[in-house]
């Protein structure tokens, strides 16, 4: 199961942030629901528009709290907010603030077996570095992505295997196919 919509679960940036979703407190409890019965989920937090550093390290903990409870989350997401067509504004971070998102969330996290770095909005220069701060997936091959590109992002709309194998092997590190269970795809 997906486990977007996490976004940043502080009461009052989250109500300006996205009004329209449940609480932070509610997601956690029905990602802790599907947990129980048995169904993996991932974690996310949309990260970098009006949220404090201490907001960031409070979703980290409240995950990692439901993670020791459970075990059911596969993966953590650290999404990087782009600011482009939306009500909230801001600007891009850089790409310090991206690779200290993603090695704070390595060390708070270790409960998690992966920590993703979702290439399309980070793209591929700062994903590839990711992968030597903490990250050890880069979310695989888009055939096409929209939204974040609509937000402004940079990056590429696609990659191919043999681009995103090469993005890994470059970075120093050994790609794996897998499905999205995590499990290694044997070619």
């Amino acid at each position: 199961m997906p486990g977007g919509g996490a976004e940043i679960f502080e009461g009052k940036v989250r109500g300006r942030l996205c009004p329209e979703k449940i609480s932070g407190e509610r997601w956690l409890e029905v990602m802790e629901t599907a947990h129980k019965l048995g169904i993996k989920t991932n974690a996310t937090m949309l990260y970098g528009h009006i949220e404090t550093y201490e907001d960031r390290v409070d979703h980290l903990f409240a995950l990692r709290s439901l993670q020791d409870r459970t075990g059911g989350f596969q993966a953590f997401v650290p999404l990087s907010y782009h600011p482009k067509g939306n009500d909230v504004g801001g600007s891009f971070l850089s790409g310090v603030d991206d690779l200290r998102t993603i090695a704070v969330s390595r060390v708070v996290l270790d409960n998690f077996d992966h920590i993703t770095a979702y290439w399309i909005m980070l793209g591929e220069k700062i994903s590839q570095l990711s992968l030597l701060f903490g990250a050890d997936d880069l979310s695989g091959t888009i055939i096409e992505e929209k939204i974040t590109h609509a937000a402004g992002a940079l990056s590429a709309e696609s990659m191919t295997p043999e681009e995103l194998a090469h993005m890994i092997t470059t970075a120093g590190r050994i790609p794996v196919e897998r499905d999205c269970f995590y499990r290694e795809v044997k070619s």
